[in-house]
């Protein structure tokens, strides 16, 4: 296993490391991050400073009411104390470390339908992390010198072998909620340049495909249609064709948890339905598709045996949590067994994609530039005249970064800023 660890570092991360080790000069695919993750447009993020803060405050004012009197909702002891005693409602259970009662996120979800300020403070919560990490700091870190944020995206943080950002964090802004978009817009490309999103579709059920063999799962991805309603439409037994919204929510969710490892418990507290009734849902899912439960039972118990699992281009990740006396501890073993060949595998592909597109760009004399990974998801800054050319070529490096027994899909989008380039 040392030959192929060398050689999966030869391939991809030698390359792509730089500043690290100058081994291969004309693959500096990450290096070519750090110099730059986007010009910025400060003054519509001020804007939009202005305008949280007064959200926050208005969500406030209500929260206050809700509860009879304004307290440091930021607390979680006085937020307890406003939820559990003054407004009566029930308890979710106290904290591990503190024993002291749980204002988490689950338990305010599950308040939600007996008391509105449940969901006041959710909100509440998701503004103020919103305006304190990005809207307020990100301004502050911007290189007076280039007009850009320089983040780090690191090696060898993720244990799967993803590449995670810090200083600032660029691969958390959320895309979801409408201040999320605000805040992606506030990042430009620099003047004659557009940002391109080039995104894989759905690419960790496809390396599950791929890793399985799962002839159902296989033939729907190479049929070409919509994988979660081919999935909604067999576990709730109708035509493809009446799979509702709510139906195919649910069968993403399973689809994406099922490489998780989510079980029925966390899959009823996120259906809001009974563990019974989940589980058979998971039942269903597995009579469809078999073989993705053979592959999940397979990889544990070899890794059990070998102590390790290993993504498609020989990527080890070691697992002492399957040694554990513990259940709670074994169980995630089992979950990160699971997971790191479908997730590692993914990092290793675009991390591929990464090193032959920066070289290919370079080879074609392009002023292109990758600025920014997000997981799945590559940023580029692109001269205007070369987007046709830089679109074939970013679809091309990607498609074919890894061979699979399915398709591999790229989504790819451009605009003026970072919001309106997502596909």
């Amino acid at each position: 296993m040392v030959v192929l660890e060398c050689n999966l570092w030869l391939r991809n991360e030698e390359p792509a490391t730089g500043g690290i080790i100058r081994l291969d000069p004309e693959a500096w695919a990450c290096k070519e991050i750090y110099n730059g993750p986007g010009k910025s447009a400060w003054d519509a993020a001020q804007r939009e400073q202005i305008e949280l803060q007064q959200q926050l405050d208005d969500i406030s004012t209500a929260i206050y009411e809700a509860a009879g009197g304004k307290f440091n909702i930021n607390s979680p002891k006085k937020l307890a104390e406003v939820l559990f005693d003054q407004l009566g409602l029930p308890s979710g259970g106290r904290t591990a470390k503190t024993g002291s009662r749980s204002t988490k996120a689950q338990v305010l979800e599950k308040l939600a339908a007996d008391h509105p300020i449940a969901s006041q403070v959710i909100e509440y919560r998701e503004l103020a992390k919103l305006k304190g990490t990005y809207v307020d700091s990100l301004p502050t870190l911007v290189n007076p010198k280039t007009g850009r944020l320089h983040a780090s995206f690191n090696q060898t943080v993720a244990a799967t072998g993803r590449l995670s950002s810090s200083n600032p964090n660029l691969q958390n802004i959320p895309i979801r909620s409408e201040v999320g978009r605000q805040i992606r817009r506030a990042f430009i490309p620099a003047d004659g340049c557009v940002l391109l999103t080039a995104d894989y579709s759905q690419i960790e059920l496809r390396i599950m495909a791929h890793l399985s063999g799962d002839q159902h799962l296989k033939a729907a991805f190479q049929k070409g249609g919509d994988i979660h309603r081919a999935t909604a439409s067999e576990i709730f037994r109708v035509p493809p064709e009446e799979v509702n919204g709510k139906q195919r929510d649910r069968a993403k969710v399973i689809n994406f948890g099922i490489i998780y490892g989510m079980g029925p418990q966390r899959l009823g507290r996120e259906f809001g339905i009974s563990t019974k009734e989940a589980s058979a849902f998971i039942e269903n899912y597995f009579d469809v598709y078999a073989e993705v439960r053979s592959f999940l039972k397979k990889t544990i118990e070899q890794a059990k045996v070998d102590g390790y699992v290993t993504t498609l281009l020989g990527r080890i990740r070691y697992l002492p949590e399957l040694q554990s006396h513990q259940r709670s501890v074994q169980s995630f073993g089992e979950r990160i067994a699971v997971n790191t060949p479908v997730q590692g595998t993914a990092a290793d592909m675009i991390k591929r994609a990464m090193v032959n597109l920066h070289r290919r760009l370079s080879d074609e004399g392009s002023g292109a530039e990758m600025i920014i990974q997000v997981h799945d998801e590559l940023v580029l800054e692109i001269p205007e005249d070369e987007v046709e050319m830089a679109v074939t070529m970013v679809r091309e490096e990607m498609e074919n970064a890894i061979e699979l027994d399915v398709p591999l899909v790229v989504e790819v989008g451009w605009g003026a800023n970072w919001m309106e380039a997502k596909p």
